[in-house]
């Protein structure tokens, strides 16, 4: 592999509360997930990021999540298929909508949060978000998390799909993220992240909470916007995947201003 993709999670601050450097992570990422307003962001700051992402080319994806503002997207929820699927078509149109306005374009979704990790492995919530996408633009990618049973659902119903890594959270020896709940599930040193996800790419290994060699194959890295060394870690990420001969690039670039 000598092109990989890095995303982050941005335009989720609201009103006065401020999350993350977005212009900072937007000159690091080649994709941003933006948030759609249910679990973070509104119009005003979605917008100001997109117009950012477009003046630098970071291709767009819709990071819609469960209505849950309060809980920032990160608590279960028991949510109906009819809920469930309108609310997905809510949030890509509202974020298709501010994407057009700010010169750019939405090329992909990446489900947030809790939701992120429920459709992994729950097939009836990950057949909901599939007809989502479908019903509205079934040439949207689907960013799914490596090795889940979701990326084969998903690409028997016909969509495309993006495996992710994630460079800043531990792995247990399943192949599966480190709940939050739990210490060390986050990592915080960015030398320690880069030497990481160097040998994901090269190797298509990661190194699991245990010890032991996980094998993922994965498109894109994710590093989260929300923390406080964010912007370090991923600055040290893509200098150091550039250092050891890689070209940063988006997957998916349709739309993308000129």
């Amino acid at each position: 592999m000598r092109d990989i993709d890095i995303n982050s999670d941005l335009g989720e601050s609201f009103g006065a509360w401020t999350m993350g450097d977005d212009a900072a992570m937007l000159d690091v990422a080649s994709s941003a997930n933006i948030a759609c307003g249910f679990h973070a962001g509104d119009p005003l700051g979605i917008f100001r990021t997109l117009t950012m992402a477009a003046d630098r080319r970071v291709a767009v994806g819709a990071h819609v999540g469960y209505r849950d503002l309060a809980g920032f997207g990160r608590r279960a929820m028991v949510v109906s298929s009819q809920e469930l699927r309108s609310e997905v078509i809510y949030q890509i149109g509202a974020l298709q909508a501010l994407a057009k306005a700010a010169g750019t374009c939405v090329t992909y979704v990446k489900p947030h949060g809790a939701l992120y990790n429920a459709i992994a492995f729950d097939e009836r919530q990950a057949a909901d978000v599939i007809a989502a996408i479908q019903a509205v633009d079934p040439t949207l990618t689907l960013m799914a998390l490596a090795g889940s049973p979701l990326i084969a659902q998903a690409r028997a119903a016909g969509l495309d799909v993006v495996a992710e890594a994630f460079a800043d959270r531990a792995y247990t020896a399943d192949g599966e993220l480190v709940s939050r709940l739990e210490k060390g599930s986050v990592l915080h040193e960015p030398e320690e992240v880069a030497a990481r996800m160097i040998r994901l790419v090269r190797e298509g290994v990661i190194e699991s909470v245990d010890g032991k060699p996980v094998r993922i194959e994965a498109q894109s890295i994710c590093v989260h916007g929300d923390s406080p060394d964010a912007v370090a870690m991923a600055r040290c990420l893509r200098m150091r995947l550039q250092e050891a001969g890689l070209t940063i690039r988006a997957f998916a670039t349709r739309g993308a201003p000129a």
